[in-house]
């Protein structure tokens, strides 16, 4: 067995690493041998902060999601849709119906029925 040897923290670190020990390592040598183990292996400080968390960084991702979403309804609603309907009406031709004079005579008015009362004389 290896002989043991003191080292001098504070009483709240020293609590709060005998929490963390205990929650993850069976001994206190294992949990300490791991840490230092972890920060050589991955040649990063302690002291050095990792970035963004899983967490923050899937809210960020959900909002450019929703963004990305929210900008494909617009083009649909604004580009697509308008320009379906009209390539539609150009493909689907319909028959035109055929164009009814402005003006209908009926069969027995005749068109010198307007000059009846004009002798000729105006001019």
């Amino acid at each position: 067995m290896d002989p043991f040897l003191g080292i001098r923290f504070k009483k709240t670190t020293a609590k709060r690493f005998q929490e963390f020990s205990r929650k993850h390592f069976k001994t206190h040598t294992e949990a300490m041998e791991t840490m230092l183990d972890f920060f050589l292996y991955n040649e990063i400080s302690p002291k050095e902060q990792l970035g963004p968390t899983g967490r923050t960084l899937e809210a960020k991702l959900l909002k450019r999601i929703n963004a990305v979403i929210a900008i494909i309804k617009d083009v649909e609603k604004n580009q697509t849709k308008p320009t379906q309907a009209m390539l539609e009406a150009l493909f689907t031709q319909t028959e035109t119906p055929e164009e009814k004079p402005l003006i209908v005579k009926r069969e027995d008015e005749l068109d010198d029925a307007r000059f009846e009362d004009w002798d000729g004389k105006d001019f």
